[in-house]
């Protein structure tokens, strides 16, 4: 960290570097709806008689800039589509001001229209295309306003969400989860408890990368970076949300954006409450067999949980432009909360015969205290006008969680009596620091061509106990023999390099990427327990590849073909091989011999205009980590394996069209075949599945400001860990009113219409024993949304935040 902080240090005093005195005028061109201009005509005119000097179009960030001029006076003149022409004030260049740098030059609507008069018409489209991403508007999506991001997600188009919370992509697991580019570093159970605390309301877009570049972390077989809503315009404005649901539970959220910018200052924030009650219902019929494969026994199972959670979630951000070509910034995200949850279960065990031997029932209450607090410090030196830039990152980040876990089984015989009963109590506090540094550098070329390069140094300290204790009568006595601490200590230090160029039909991007990774873990040990340690050390390339090459001169049709290897590090949590209690016949534990997982991609990709995208890729897994079960008497426990390899075929279409002014439609089918190969213990897994997805988007808009969405997602069976999924389809309508010259908007929206979201599993491949499940939870709900936006758009922000140092390890905090 202290070579980190020096390498940091170094970067600032790029600020010191003297400016030279060459004359120059630059600025920025933009429409009344604050959006960019490029391709606009910019002269430079003589003050004295109007004769042009020089002449200037605008790039594709709406900037221009004339250098090398002498002292004298001087006017700008600006004609661009559609707007009106533009004439400037008197420009005066001489010894004393030899750089002019214009405020934000607004054009006006060709339209003889007044300002306060012009209405937006259009809408960003839901999904948007770009070389190494899927781009999904958030806003756009009318039903957002009601949800979660957990939820949200799960409507989005190619994500998937488990019952346990666990994040797919176009069928892969093992999703790196970004915020605004900063990883969570969390998986799992929290991660989905921290993304439910957010409301949907606070999301601007979701980027879904299948194949990243060398810029990203190699970790994760996918990405998903989810991007909160920033006003990057100045002077004050904002916006408020609230929303309200009803399933069988009652959930409410709210969330506020605010935005100031004054000169070189620019401050921002992002509020939002969530409070939500649900439920989750779990069936289990779990049979059990001998050698021979005749029936031994059997139990049925009902889980009952209902889970109340409060959160809050608050982030504060400071941009200040020291200079033209110097900006600082410094972000702070605090998120907080409280999670209780009373699951009540019932069982009967029934022998070869079918007659019932034993009767349990049993209650889990859990309660659980999150603070999660995180720093960063940004600076960005733009060396010239042309993107030549260094950016530097500093983040600390902090999760505490305070809980606890108290458990009360009963057992009856056949008749009713009591057979044996037993409570006892886990307290799991934890606590989780990492500290991550990043530099970046960015030198754009001639003729459209660019290298890039980075570093990346973090540095996580993961500290779990589970201490349990038995509890008889109001007396608690700890036991060691199933008491548990956990550390663990993991550095990754990375470096990268991407290389662009285009021509006139093909375009390149190379890059490569090294991480090395230095782990320890320390299972300690008590009176009761031997401890033990392991360590793990290894150091690992990652190319990736795009081309993309047009196949006619107008761009109509395009092809992309890529190439990219990646890493899937354990959850921190996954080497802690302690069992954990979850019910009376369920258990669950790590492996401290876990390796990690990698993936090759090769994908290509057609796209015909903006309406059809099609893409065929393979995935090919080595050391594919994979949940197993085992059965011991009649107890599962499921720990994290590597099975030896595995594959993913997938093809995937997308068609967006307007059959109507009125309609616009996405339609996706998604058809893959998976195939797994390995052990789960000494049960052999040789696994071929086919899988199809299909989703429907459809978005009316009708006149008056009334809109409205009907969409759908059909899912047919799939395989989760030892589990096969049976298919299942779900839909959700929304409509949106807009009022208040468009400022505010009411939108009323229905999940799960038909409460059809209900999972039904099977297993496979458990030696000796069989499961069948049936999953469901408060999917179906009718709710109720208010947005309002307020404030005035001047100017654009001093610096748009890019993606920071923590792009890697949130991601496996469990």
């Amino acid at each position: 960290m202290k070579s980190a902080a020096i390498l940091f240090l170094t970067f600032l005093s790029f600020t010191l570097f003297a400016q030279t005195a060459s004359r120059n005028i630059r600025g920025t061109v933009k429409d009344t709806q604050n959006e960019t201009i490029p391709g606009a005509t910019v002269k430079l005119l003589k003050a004295s008689d109007s004769t042009m000097i020089l002449g200037e179009i605008t790039n594709s960030d709406g900037k221009f800039q004339f250098n090398k001029l002498p002292n004298g006076a001087y006017l700008l003149a600006i004609t661009a589509m559609g707007q009106k022409p533009f004439m400037s004030t008197l420009l005066t260049l001489d010894d004393s001001r030899t750089t002019l740098v214009l405020p934000i030059i607004v054009l006006l609507p060709a339209k003889n229209i007044e300002l306060k008069e012009v209405v937006v018409k259009a809408k960003r489209p839901l999904i948007e295309q770009d070389i190494d991403k899927t781009v999904v508007n958030v806003e756009s999506m009318i039903s957002s306003a009601t949800s979660n991001t957990l939820e949200v997600l799960e409507k989005t188009p190619g994500v998937t969400v488990g019952m346990n919370g666990e994040i797919s992509l176009n069928g892969k697991s093992g999703i790196w989860v970004l915020i605004d580019g900063r990883a969570t570093y969390m998986s799992g159970q929290d991660l989905a408890a921290y993304l439910k605390s957010l409301p949907g309301g606070l999301l601007d877009k979701i980027e879904l990368m299948d194949n990243p570049s060398s810029k990203y972390d190699a970790a994760g077989n996918a990405i998903i970076n989810i991007r909160l809503k920033k006003n990057r315009v100045g002077g004050f404005m904002g916006s408020v949300s609230m929303a309200s649901s009803q399933g069988v539970y009652g959930r409410n959220n709210g969330a506020m954006n605010l935005n100031y910018n004054h000169k070189k200052l620019n401050v921002f924030a992002n509020l939002g409450a969530n409070r939500e009650k649900n439920y989750n219902l779990d069936v289990f019929d779990r049979r059990f067999y001998s050698a021979e494969g005749q029936q031994l026994s059997n139990v049925e199972l009902l889980n009952n949980a209902v889970t109340n959670t409060k959160s809050l979630n608050a982030i504060l951000g400071v941009d200040y432009a020291a200079s033209s070509k110097n900006t600082y910034g410094f972000l702070l995200n605090v998120n907080g909360g409280n999670r209780s949850s009373v699951t009540d279960y019932q069982s009967n065990n029934y022998n070869a015969a079918r007659l019932l031997d034993a009767v349990g029932d049993g209650v889990t209450g859990i309660n659980d205290k999150r603070k999660n607090v995180g720093g960063n410090l940004n600076f960005q030196h733009k060396f010239n006008t042309k993107g030549r830039e260094l950016m530097a990152d500093l983040n600390y980040l902090t999760y505490l969680s305070n809980g606890n876990q108290r458990v009360r089984d009963f057992s009856y015989w056949p008749e009713g009596t009591l057979n044996d009963s037993e409570e006892f109590l886990y307290l799991v506090p934890s606590n989780i620091k990492i500290y991550t540094a990043k530099v970046d550098y960015i030198h754009p070329l001639k003729n459209k061509g660019s290298w890039e390069a980075g570093v990346k140094s973090s540095v996580i300290d993961n500290d779990n106990r589970s201490d349990y204790f038995d509890v008889i009568a109001l007396t608690q006595r700890i036991d060691n023999t199933k008491s548990n601490h956990f550390k663990y200590r993991e550095n990754i230090h990375a470096a990268y390099m991407n290389t662009r160029k285009e021509w006139k039909r093909v375009g390149v991007q190379l890059g490569l990427r090294a991480e090395t990774t230095q782990a320890w873990g320390n299972q300690l040990g008590n009176d009761a327990v031997k401890g033990s340690t392991f360590t793990k050390n290894y150091t690992k390339l990652f190319p990736a590849v795009f081309i993309n090459y047009k196949l006619d001169s107008l761009n109509k049709n395009s092809l992309n073909l890529s190439f990219s290897r990646r890493i899937n590090r354990p959850d921190y949590q996954s080497f802690n091989p302690f069992v954990f209690f979850r019910d009376q016949y369920s258990y669950t534990a790590g492996n401290p011999l876990l390796l990690p997982q990698y993936q090759n991609r090769f994908e290509l990709k057609f796209q015909h205009k903006h309406w059809l995208q099609m893409g065929l890729s393979y995935n090919h897994f080595t050391n594919l980590i994979f949940q197993t079960t085992e059965a011991v008497d009649t107890i599962f426990i499921t720990r994290p394996n590597n099975v030896a390899k595995g594959s993913m075929l997938l093809l995937n279409t997308t068609v967006s069209a307007s059959p109507a002014k009125w309609w616009n439609l996405i339609y996706t089918l998604r058809l893959s075949k998976l195939g797994l190969n390995g052990m789960s213990y000494t049960e052999k897994l040789n696994l071929t599945v086919y899988i199809a997805r299909f989703e429907v988007y459809n978005q009316f808009r009708f006149a008056k400001g009334w809109s409205a969405d009907l969409s759908g997602y059909y899912a047919s069976s799939d395989l989760n860990g030892q589990a096969y999924t049976d298919g299942m389809y779900r839909v959700w309508v929304a409509v949106q009113k807009k009022i208040w010259k468009d400022k505010a908007s009411i939108r009323l929206t229905i999940d799960d219409v038909f409460h059809s979201w209900v999972r039904h599993n099977r297993s496979v491949g458990i030696k000796q024993a069989q499961f069948f499940q049936t999953n469901e939870s408060d999917t179906q709900r009718i709710g109720i949304a208010f947005s309002y936006r307020f404030g005035k758009d001047t100017f654009a922000r001093k610096r748009r935040h890019n993606d920071n140092a923590a792009d890697d390890e949130k991601g496996r905090v469990q």
